[in-house]
Protein backbone atom coordinates (compact mmCIF):
# COMPACT_ATOMS: atom_id res chain seq x y z
CA UNK A 1 0.00 0.00 0.00
CA UNK A 2 1.37 3.44 -0.95
CA UNK A 3 0.57 4.99 2.43
CA UNK A 4 2.98 2.58 4.16
CA UNK A 5 5.72 4.93 2.95
CA UNK A 6 4.36 7.38 5.55
CA UNK A 7 5.32 5.08 8.43
CA UNK A 8 7.14 6.99 11.17
CA UNK A 9 6.83 10.41 9.52
CA UNK A 10 5.32 13.43 11.27
CA UNK A 11 2.29 15.58 10.55
CA UNK A 12 1.48 18.96 12.13
CA UNK A 13 -2.22 19.79 12.27
CA UNK A 14 -3.39 23.25 13.27
CA UNK A 15 -6.94 22.83 14.55
CA UNK A 16 -6.58 19.15 15.42
CA UNK A 17 -9.33 18.55 17.96
CA UNK A 18 -12.50 18.64 15.85
CA UNK A 19 -13.93 18.71 12.36
CA UNK A 20 -11.55 18.27 9.43
CA UNK A 21 -8.45 18.48 11.61
CA UNK A 22 -9.55 15.65 13.90
CA UNK A 23 -10.58 13.44 10.97
CA UNK A 24 -7.25 14.10 9.25
CA UNK A 25 -5.32 13.32 12.45
CA UNK A 26 -7.02 9.94 12.75
CA UNK A 27 -6.64 9.06 9.07
CA UNK A 28 -2.98 10.11 8.88
CA UNK A 29 -2.22 8.16 12.05
CA UNK A 30 -3.87 5.15 10.45
CA UNK A 31 -1.42 5.54 7.57
CA UNK A 32 1.50 5.40 10.01
CA UNK A 33 2.14 9.06 10.78
CA UNK A 34 2.86 10.57 14.18
CA UNK A 35 0.68 13.59 14.90
CA UNK A 36 1.60 16.99 16.30
CA UNK A 37 -1.67 18.76 17.06
CA UNK A 38 -2.34 22.37 17.96
CA UNK A 39 -5.84 23.21 19.17
CA UNK A 40 -7.68 25.69 21.37
CA UNK A 41 -10.26 24.11 23.65
CA UNK A 42 -12.02 25.12 26.83
CA UNK A 43 -12.67 22.73 29.70
CA UNK A 44 -16.05 21.96 28.14
CA UNK A 45 -14.64 20.98 24.74
CA UNK A 46 -11.31 19.49 25.85
CA UNK A 47 -12.70 15.90 25.90
CA UNK A 48 -12.86 15.91 22.12
CA UNK A 49 -9.10 16.58 21.93
CA UNK A 50 -8.46 13.86 24.50
CA UNK A 51 -10.46 11.42 22.38
CA UNK A 52 -8.47 12.24 19.24
CA UNK A 53 -5.23 11.65 21.16
CA UNK A 54 -6.52 8.31 22.44
CA UNK A 55 -7.54 7.26 18.92
CA UNK A 56 -4.09 8.12 17.54
CA UNK A 57 -2.33 6.23 20.32
CA UNK A 58 -4.62 3.23 19.82
CA UNK A 59 -3.25 3.09 16.27
CA UNK A 60 0.27 2.85 17.68
CA UNK A 61 1.36 6.37 16.80
CA UNK A 62 2.75 9.23 18.87
CA UNK A 63 0.43 12.16 19.59
CA UNK A 64 1.63 15.48 20.98
CA UNK A 65 -1.29 17.90 21.36
CA UNK A 66 -0.80 21.48 22.53
CA UNK A 67 -3.83 23.42 23.77
CA UNK A 68 -2.85 26.95 22.80
CA UNK A 69 -3.80 29.86 20.56
CA UNK A 70 -2.21 29.09 17.18
CA UNK A 71 -2.77 32.68 16.02
CA UNK A 72 -0.73 34.24 18.87
CA UNK A 73 2.90 34.83 17.87
CA UNK A 74 4.46 34.23 21.29
CA UNK A 75 2.41 31.06 21.84
CA UNK A 76 3.31 29.88 18.35
CA UNK A 77 6.99 30.25 19.24
CA UNK A 78 6.56 28.26 22.46
CA UNK A 79 4.63 25.55 20.62
CA UNK A 80 7.39 25.26 18.03
CA UNK A 81 10.01 25.00 20.77
CA UNK A 82 8.10 22.04 22.20
CA UNK A 83 7.63 20.50 18.76
CA UNK A 84 11.34 20.79 18.01
CA UNK A 85 12.16 19.08 21.30
CA UNK A 86 9.78 16.18 20.61
CA UNK A 87 11.14 15.68 17.11
CA UNK A 88 14.71 15.70 18.44
CA UNK A 89 13.82 13.11 21.08
CA UNK A 90 12.32 10.91 18.35
CA UNK A 91 15.36 11.32 16.11
CA UNK A 92 13.33 13.15 13.47
CA UNK A 93 14.50 16.29 11.70
CA UNK A 94 11.56 17.50 9.67
CA UNK A 95 7.78 17.53 9.38
CA UNK A 96 6.44 15.84 6.27
CA UNK A 97 2.88 17.16 6.29
CA UNK A 98 1.25 20.36 7.60
CA UNK A 99 -2.49 20.99 7.68
CA UNK A 100 -3.94 24.43 8.43
CA UNK A 101 -7.49 23.82 9.65
CA UNK A 102 -8.15 26.80 11.91
CA UNK A 103 -11.84 27.73 11.92
CA UNK A 104 -12.54 30.66 14.20
CA UNK A 105 -13.87 33.98 12.98
CA UNK A 106 -16.54 36.62 13.31
CA UNK A 107 -19.88 36.20 11.56
CA UNK A 108 -22.08 39.03 10.37
CA UNK A 109 -22.58 41.45 7.47
CA UNK A 110 -20.36 44.38 6.56
CA UNK A 111 -23.39 46.68 6.33
CA UNK A 112 -26.25 46.62 8.84
CA UNK A 113 -29.05 48.94 9.94
CA UNK A 114 -27.44 49.20 13.36
CA UNK A 115 -23.64 49.64 13.57
CA UNK A 116 -23.55 47.16 16.42
CA UNK A 117 -24.72 44.42 14.02
CA UNK A 118 -21.99 44.96 11.42
CA UNK A 119 -18.50 43.44 11.40
CA UNK A 120 -16.07 45.67 13.30
CA UNK A 121 -12.48 46.46 12.45
CA UNK A 122 -11.30 44.31 15.36
CA UNK A 123 -13.44 41.38 14.25
CA UNK A 124 -12.24 41.66 10.66
CA UNK A 125 -8.58 41.72 11.66
CA UNK A 126 -9.02 38.80 14.05
CA UNK A 127 -10.78 36.68 11.44
CA UNK A 128 -8.15 37.33 8.79
CA UNK A 129 -5.32 36.72 11.27
CA UNK A 130 -6.66 33.39 12.49
CA UNK A 131 -8.09 31.93 9.30
CA UNK A 132 -5.63 33.28 6.71
CA UNK A 133 -2.52 35.13 7.87
CA UNK A 134 -1.59 32.52 10.48
CA UNK A 135 -0.81 30.12 7.62
CA UNK A 136 1.98 32.44 6.47
CA UNK A 137 3.38 32.96 9.96
CA UNK A 138 3.49 29.23 10.76
CA UNK A 139 5.14 28.38 7.46
CA UNK A 140 7.68 31.18 7.89
CA UNK A 141 8.67 29.85 11.30
CA UNK A 142 8.74 26.23 10.17
CA UNK A 143 11.05 27.14 7.28
CA UNK A 144 13.29 29.29 9.45
CA UNK A 145 13.64 26.44 11.96
CA UNK A 146 14.35 24.02 9.09
CA UNK A 147 11.41 21.86 10.05
CA UNK A 148 10.23 21.73 6.43
CA UNK A 149 12.43 20.18 3.77
CA UNK A 150 12.41 18.89 0.21
CA UNK A 151 9.30 16.73 -0.05
CA UNK A 152 7.34 18.42 2.74
CA UNK A 153 3.89 19.62 1.84
CA UNK A 154 1.45 22.15 3.32
CA UNK A 155 -2.32 22.09 2.93
CA UNK A 156 -4.85 24.71 4.00
CA UNK A 157 -8.61 24.27 4.09
CA UNK A 158 -10.61 26.85 2.17
CA UNK A 159 -14.32 26.76 1.31
CA UNK A 160 -16.74 27.77 -1.40
CA UNK A 161 -17.08 31.04 0.52
CA UNK A 162 -13.79 32.14 -1.06
CA UNK A 163 -15.79 33.00 -4.19
CA UNK A 164 -19.45 32.84 -3.19
CA UNK A 165 -21.42 35.31 -1.05
CA UNK A 166 -23.67 34.47 1.87
CA UNK A 167 -25.29 36.91 4.32
CA UNK A 168 -23.20 36.46 7.47
CA UNK A 169 -20.02 35.00 5.96
CA UNK A 170 -18.45 38.33 4.98
CA UNK A 171 -15.25 38.33 7.05
CA UNK A 172 -14.78 34.56 6.77
CA UNK A 173 -15.23 34.78 3.01
CA UNK A 174 -12.50 37.42 2.87
CA UNK A 175 -10.27 35.19 5.00
CA UNK A 176 -10.78 32.18 2.74
CA UNK A 177 -9.97 34.24 -0.36
CA UNK A 178 -6.83 35.55 1.35
CA UNK A 179 -5.91 32.01 2.44
CA UNK A 180 -5.99 30.80 -1.15
CA UNK A 181 -3.88 33.77 -2.25
CA UNK A 182 -1.34 33.11 0.53
CA UNK A 183 -1.09 29.47 -0.50
CA UNK A 184 -0.35 30.42 -4.11
CA UNK A 185 2.36 32.86 -3.05
CA UNK A 186 3.94 30.35 -0.66
CA UNK A 187 3.87 27.69 -3.37
CA UNK A 188 5.91 29.90 -5.70
CA UNK A 189 8.40 30.97 -3.02
CA UNK A 190 8.87 27.46 -1.62
CA UNK A 191 8.95 25.67 -4.97
CA UNK A 192 12.76 25.93 -5.26
CA UNK A 193 13.02 24.20 -1.87
CA UNK A 194 10.86 21.29 -3.00
CA UNK A 195 8.01 22.20 -0.61
CA UNK A 196 4.47 22.06 -2.03
CA UNK A 197 1.63 24.29 -0.81
CA UNK A 198 -2.02 23.82 -1.78
CA UNK A 199 -5.57 24.52 -0.63
CA UNK A 200 -8.37 22.02 -0.40
CA UNK A 201 -11.88 23.35 -0.87
CA UNK A 202 -14.36 20.96 0.80
CA UNK A 203 -18.06 21.07 0.12
CA UNK A 204 -20.60 21.90 2.81
CA UNK A 205 -19.89 19.58 5.73
CA UNK A 206 -21.65 19.13 9.07
CA UNK A 207 -18.88 20.32 11.41
CA UNK A 208 -18.85 22.41 14.61
CA UNK A 209 -17.77 25.37 12.46
CA UNK A 210 -20.83 25.03 10.23
CA UNK A 211 -23.18 24.65 13.20
CA UNK A 212 -21.75 27.89 14.66
CA UNK A 213 -23.18 29.83 11.70
CA UNK A 214 -26.59 31.29 12.59
CA UNK A 215 -29.27 30.01 10.23
CA UNK A 216 -26.96 27.45 8.63
CA UNK A 217 -29.81 25.08 7.81
CA UNK A 218 -30.57 26.65 4.39
CA UNK A 219 -26.91 26.17 3.39
CA UNK A 220 -27.25 22.47 4.16
CA UNK A 221 -30.47 22.18 2.17
CA UNK A 222 -28.92 24.01 -0.79
CA UNK A 223 -25.82 21.81 -0.71
CA UNK A 224 -27.97 18.69 -0.72
CA UNK A 225 -29.88 20.05 -3.70
CA UNK A 226 -26.75 20.96 -5.64
CA UNK A 227 -24.51 18.00 -4.92
CA UNK A 228 -24.64 15.36 -7.67
CA UNK A 229 -24.31 12.62 -5.03
CA UNK A 230 -27.23 14.03 -3.04
CA UNK A 231 -25.33 14.19 0.23
CA UNK A 232 -23.04 16.49 2.18
CA UNK A 233 -19.28 16.23 2.15
CA UNK A 234 -17.95 14.43 5.23
CA UNK A 235 -14.79 15.05 7.20
CA UNK A 236 -13.76 11.51 6.27
CA UNK A 237 -14.03 12.39 2.55
CA UNK A 238 -11.53 15.18 3.06
CA UNK A 239 -9.24 13.17 5.34
CA UNK A 240 -8.99 10.38 2.76
CA UNK A 241 -7.88 12.87 0.11
CA UNK A 242 -5.31 14.35 2.48
CA UNK A 243 -3.80 10.92 3.11
CA UNK A 244 -3.52 10.32 -0.63
CA UNK A 245 -1.84 13.70 -1.07
CA UNK A 246 0.55 12.92 1.80
CA UNK A 247 2.07 10.07 -0.21
CA UNK A 248 5.74 11.03 -0.75
CA UNK A 249 5.41 10.12 -4.42
CA UNK A 250 2.87 12.91 -4.94
CA UNK A 251 5.15 15.89 -5.49
CA UNK A 252 3.97 17.71 -8.60
CA UNK A 253 0.86 19.44 -7.27
CA UNK A 254 1.47 22.92 -5.85
CA UNK A 255 -0.26 26.28 -5.88
CA UNK A 256 -3.64 24.66 -6.53
CA UNK A 257 -7.11 24.93 -5.04
CA UNK A 258 -8.41 21.36 -5.04
CA UNK A 259 -12.17 20.83 -4.72
CA UNK A 260 -13.24 17.96 -2.47
CA UNK A 261 -16.99 18.28 -2.80
CA UNK A 262 -18.27 15.60 -5.18
CA UNK A 263 -18.98 18.29 -7.79
CA UNK A 264 -21.12 20.47 -5.53
CA UNK A 265 -19.62 23.84 -6.47
CA UNK A 266 -19.94 23.39 -10.24
CA UNK A 267 -23.69 22.82 -10.16
CA UNK A 268 -25.76 25.96 -10.68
Amino acid sequence: MATRSLEGTWALILGASSGFGAAAARELAGAGMNILGVHLDTRATLPRAIQVIADIQALGQTALFLNTNAADSSKRSLALDRIEAVLAEAGAQTIHFVLHSLAFGALGPFIADGPEDAITETQMEMTLRVMAHSLVYWVQDLVQRRLLADGSRVYALSSGGAERVSPVYAAVSAAKAALESHARQLAVELGPRGIAVNCLRPGVCDTPALRAIPGHEPYVAEALRRNPAGRLTTTEDVAAVLVALADPRVTWISGAVIPVDGGELIVG
